[in-house]
């Protein structure tokens, strides 16, 4: 009944419309409105005036007959980038014999080639793309950025926020691993040059967090061999593009010469400024130190060497070189230790034969020695203390000694008043007398407290016995008032067990005598006993 009176309405809507324009055709009803105001023409045929189904249209209007691509607007038409329309969970005929995609064939798909495609294994179906057709401008076809939303930007935003969070976690890690391992390992020896090596340590390099992120930072693919073209080579530069270069270290004309072409400056560029400060203090430090000086050795000895007739190379045989180096190096040190040892025999050792004097060792003396006409010694006899720049015999707040004379019960103190505090103020022989009073009454409190505790408590015995332990000999217990208890005891297990026969005004009764404690070290079942089966 519905679909037929769908069809009727209709039917109904298309006499009704037909008759509307018969009589406009004939003058007798006014022209309609298009969607400008504009009079549409009643004699236009039905098939022109209408517009098409997927346009939405309203009213009848002629917009859609007119040249739309002479719309100044029809150049904003966005791509919808990434966009999936529909996923199927079988391969359809047609489709992509790699992804299982219905919108492209397998020599332009864009995914990466699998071993048996979606054809032959009917599984992991790639979604269609969707695809639009529209006419662009000149300039809409050239816009790089179209279909891109800016909202994407936020994925950017938290890759690298991300990579922040985990080099703090990382570097946080790393400094309590290195106060653990410090905490465990204890005071050494050298506990002033632990510790500095522990902080060096903890300047962990930030670059160790994500180096997989960081590999291809300077890469560059580059045509080698032949000038039209060829194998393509990867070519990657020795600096991070994030470092100072050399040259804008020192931008002085008259600084460190630096060679574009080479991208070498031998000199240093700030030779005035703190060494602890600068990273960079030209090539010639790394050519003058590290291997490189034996390397260089190396290849000196390599030269000599086939000058002199053997047949050794640097370039073509490099491990046979060094090997003759190393040779070479070993004999020239047992050389040159023979013959010391036979110079020292002939000769013998002046050192090591008479001590040498204070005044040659140290440099300096202040020894001064004044005789008179008959050869004796006035003064000067006795041997001067080597003085120092720190400040000797000066006592403050009224002490007689320095910190660290007196020693007791592993403490430093004074030794004048026996304080163990520093800087303290210095009491005498009064405050010795007092220090040994106090330690005397400490003493006697102490043995009075130990006195007092090893007699018998026997409100804890009590306690102790009224909570049920053992009922002490001494307690004498009621049979009434046990009974009674007993039968508390049944019925507080009673209503235990039945919650529902539990009244909701219950009084609770919070003395509790010795009794009632034996009635429940009576009834409590001990889950240990190997007899409470035979009991019941």
């Amino acid at each position: 009944m519905a679909t037929a009176s769908v069809a009727f309405k209709s039917r109904e809507d298309h006499r009704k419309q037909i008759e509307l324009e018969e009589a406009r055709k004939a003058g007798l009803a006014p022209a309609e409105l298009d969607e400008d105001g504009k009079e549409i023409n009643p004699h236009i045929p039905q098939y022109m005036s209408s517009a098409p189904w997927y346009l939405n249209a309203e009213r009848p209007s002629l917009k859609h007959q007119r040249k739309w691509k002479s719309d100044p607007n029809y150049t904003k038409s966005w791509y919808d980038r990434g966009a999936k329309i529909f996923q199927a969970e079988k391969y359809r005929k047609g489709a992509c014999e790699n992804c299982g995609a219905m919108t492209h064939n397998s020599k332009s798909c864009m995914e990466r080639p699998r071993k048996k495609g979606a054809k032959w294994t009917n599984t992991h179906i790639a979604p269609d793309e969707k695809i639009e057709s529209f006419e662009l401008d000149y300039d809409g076809k050239r816009d790089r950025w179209n279909g891109y939303d800016a909202s994407t930007y936020a994925r950017v935003i938290e890759r690298y926020e991300a990579r922040d969070e985990a080099r703090k976690k990382y570097l946080k890690d790393q400094q309590l691993r290195k106060l653990e391992e410090k905490d465990s390992k204890g005071d050494g020896e050298n506990g002033v040059s632990d510790v500095d090596d522990d902080e060096d340590d903890l300047r962990v390099d930030e670059a160790k967090v994500d180096e997989s992120k960081q590999m291809d930072f300077a890469k560059v693919e580059k045509r080698v061999r032949t000038t039209g073209g060829g194998s393509t080579g990867t070519v990657r530069n020795l600096r991070i593009r994030e470092d100072t270069a050399k040259y804008l270290l020192n931008l002085d004309v008259n600084s460190a010469h630096y060679d574009p072409k080479t991208r070498s400056m031998r000199e240093d560029p700030l030779p005035d400024a703190d060494p602890n400060e600068k990273f960079y203090e030209g090539d010639n430090q790394y050519r003058n130190s590290g291997q490189a000086v034996e390397f260089k050795q190396l290849n000196i000895h390599s030269l000599e060497a086939f000058e002199k007739g053997q047949d050794i190379h640097m370039q073509a045989a490099p491990s046979q070189a060094e090997l003759l180096y190393k040779n070479y190096t070993v004999i020239k040190e047992k050389l040159k230790h023979r013959t010391k040892d036979t110079i020292m025999e002939k000769y013998g050792n002046a050192a090591n034969e008479e001590e040498i004097p204070r005044e040659l060792l140290l440099g300096q003396t202040e020894k001064e020695v004044e005789y008179d006409r008959a050869g004796r010694i006035i003064r000067g006899q006795e041997a001067a203390l080597p003085k120092t720049k720190y400040e000797e015999d000066v006592h403050i707040n009224n002490h007689s000694s320095v910190w660290g004379s007196w020693w007791k019960d592993h403490q430093w103190g004074y030794k004048c008043c026996k304080q163990t505090v520093r800087n303290s103020y210095c009491t005498g022989a009064a405050g010795i007398e007092a220090a040994e009073a106090a330690t005397d009454l400490m003493k006697a409190n102490i043995a009075r407290r130990e006195a007092t505790e090893d007699l018998p408590a026997p409100v804890e015995e009590k306690r102790l016995a009224s909570w049920g332990t053992d009922v002490p000999e001494y307690l004498v217990l009621d049979e009434k008032l046990l009974a009674e208890a007993l039968k508390r005891e049944d019925n507080r297990k009673r209503e235990e067990r039945d919650e529902r026969k539990r009244k909701h005004n219950v009084r609770w009764n919070d003395e509790v005598t010795h009794e009632d404690m034996e009635a429940y070290r009576m009834k409590k079942v001990h889950h240990d006993d190997p007899m409470k089966d035979f009991l019941h």
